[in-house]
């Protein structure tokens, strides 16, 4: 029997019933040709040509974030980085500090903010901005993506004034006179966004190259890339064709570009590359975000009466969209935060289903923040993912309260209930609305608390899962939830050869513990993808 690569000696968790932990892999071909012990392996394979000792570290499958936005993280890279600014006046001293830098025109772009993290807690205004910025146009996302502050250049470039009417699905916010005041919620953010000169390609590549690297330096071998456009997808296989992506892309083509219709006719891509690269979805949306207030609800806002968001899309209209990428044989991936939205969601993939019955569609809602406890029961009853996002809990439990009340945000955030229901939580992040590292994410599904520990027992501890179900979300769920799980996400004869070697025993310390935890090796196909500084391991 013949191997190409040998790893022993290690505490390999399979996440598999009949060998739930071994202590070496065989590799041939990028697949696990066989699995077991150190003793019988390195007898089996002694003629093996690349034989690693793993030293006793624990491994684990390689992790998947089952929900991300990896072209927008790398060019993220490229932009402010304005997740750490502890109130607006900071914000204006960074755009300040690059716009002196900048020629007069030059767009001046940004992203991160989050004024739910300051003391003063409203939408900024563009009137600071506009006495630091001069001729230069500014695009500063916020954090969550679904809200944007621009300056009076920026405004003036999109023609966007006092008798600018709100796009349907988006919001122009206004000041008391009614004019622009800066802020543009969900799709006004594109009359502005659309005005931004495309980056070059040869800087974008390099730019993913980079992404890509950080992705592996957290012990992650995937993402599901929701938001697909053409333009992203012939960049992926070129870059994929020349061997330059050491990571794989399931990609989710975006509902929203204007070649839809002639994309979904032309049916899903297959895995290409050697399965590193393929689009399996269409990504749909349904409403914004809970931080910006425009997720739909059934009910007003707590701290906004009157409001209770926004559904972005007529709701037949989208089901007609739904229905065309499902018949073309693409998987549903529908973005729903809040409790309307999550309802109406669930209300089309029913009148998909008794339309068009397909045993294998597993279709998805991405986030299902808020969702009532008679609409758990519904995903389990139809069997749809929730696609999750654990760090949105740390990231929004210090306010969310305010924002929904007590009983709605008891019913947030709810993942112990969706697995009581039976369902099959995938498990992603959103990066780089949040960070990228999987592990945060399992530490936060683990505690409920921050990384500082609070609060004390968790926020709504009940909800909280143990390690190996958060573990596996990141690995054979997300898996199933791309419909891959044939092939990748646990470690078992025929599998995808991808796994992570971590510093301690993740499945035998305090969850408390897990950001402690480092990533040695990352392999992928069997090749080492990445190698800690100092690593003991290639």
């Amino acid at each position: 029997m013949q191997a190409d690569a040998l790893y022993f000696n290690g505490t390999i968790y399979s996440l598999e019933d009949k060998l739930p932990i071994a202590q070496a892999i065989a590799v041939a071909d990028g697949r696990i040709v066989d699995i077991g012990s150190s003793r019988d392996l390195v007898s089996r394979y002694r003629e093996c040509a690349e034989a690693y000792d793993l030293h006793g570290m624990t491994v684990i499958p390689g992790l998947t974030d089952a929900h991300g936005h990896f072209f927008d993280f790398a060019r993220s890279l490229l932009r402010l980085d304005l997740s750490e600014a502890k109130d607006f006046e900071e914000v204006v001293k960074i755009v300040a500090g690059e716009t002196a830098r900048r020629a007069d025109g030059e767009w001046v772009l940004g992203r991160g903010w989050d004024q739910n993290r300051w003391d003063e807690r409203e939408f900024p205004t563009r009137r600071r901005l506009d006495e630091v910025t001069r001729g230069n146009p500014v695009y500063l996302e916020r954090s969550c993506m679904h809200a944007a502050l621009v300056n009076s250049v920026a405004l003036r470039l999109a023609g966007i004034g006092r008798d600018t009417r709100d796009p349907e699905g988006g919001r122009i916010l206004r000041d008391r006179s009614g004019e622009p005041a800066g802020v543009l919620l969900d799709e006004a953010m594109k009359l502005v966004s659309e005005k931004i000169p495309p980056m070059k390609k040869s800087e974008m590549e390099g730019a993913l190259v980079h992404a890509a690297e950080r992705c592996l330096s957290a012990g992650l071998v995937g993402v599901h890339e929701m938001g697909v456009t053409e333009e992203s997808a012939l960049i992926y296989e070129e870059m994929y064709r020349n061997d330059r992506l050491p990571l794989r892309i399931t990609g989710y083509f975006s509902s929203e570009l204007e070649d839809f219709d002639r994309l979904v006719a032309e049916g899903p891509i297959g895995d290409c590359c050697g399965h590193f690269f393929s689009i399996v979805g269409v990504k749909f949306f349904s409403d914004g975000s809970l931080g910006a207030r425009t997720a739909a609800l059934l009910e007003d806002y707590s701290d906004d009466p009157g409001n209770r968001g926004i559904l972005v899309n007529d709701p037949d209209e989208l089901y007609e969209k739904m229905f065309l990428a499902h018949q073309r044989g693409f998987q549903i991936a529908v973005h729903a935060i809040g409790d309307r939205a999550n309802r109406v969601v669930l209300d089309l993939i029913k009148r998909l289903i008794a339309v068009r019955p397909v045993s294998d569609a597993r279709f998805r809602i991405e986030h299902a923040q808020v969702v009532s406890p008679e609409d758990i029961r519904r995903f389990g009853r139809l069997g749809v993912v929730p696609s999750m996002q654990f760090v949105h809990c740390i990231s929004d439990m210090d306010w969310v309260e305010r924002r929904l009340g007590p009983r709605r945000s008891r019913n947030s955030y709810a993942w112990k209930s969706f697995l009581d229901e039976g369902c099959t939580i995938a498990g992603g992040s959103d990066f780089p609305v949040e960070s990228h590292d999987p592990l945060l994410g399992i530490y936060a599904a683990t505690t409920g608390a921050d990384v500082s520990g609070k609060p004390a027992g968790g926020w709504h501890a009940e909800q909280t899962l143990s390690v190996e179900e958060a573990i596996r979300a990141f690995t054979i769920n997300a898996a199933y939830a791309a419909r891959e799980d044939r092939w990748r996400g646990s470690l078992r004869k025929g599998a995808a050869a991808d796994f992570v070697v971590l510093s301690d025993d993740i499945m035998n310390i305090h969850p408390h513990s897990i950001p402690s935890i480092s990533v040695v090796t990352t392999v992928i196909g069997g090749k080492i993808a990445y190698s800690a500084e100092g690593s003991p391991i290639g």
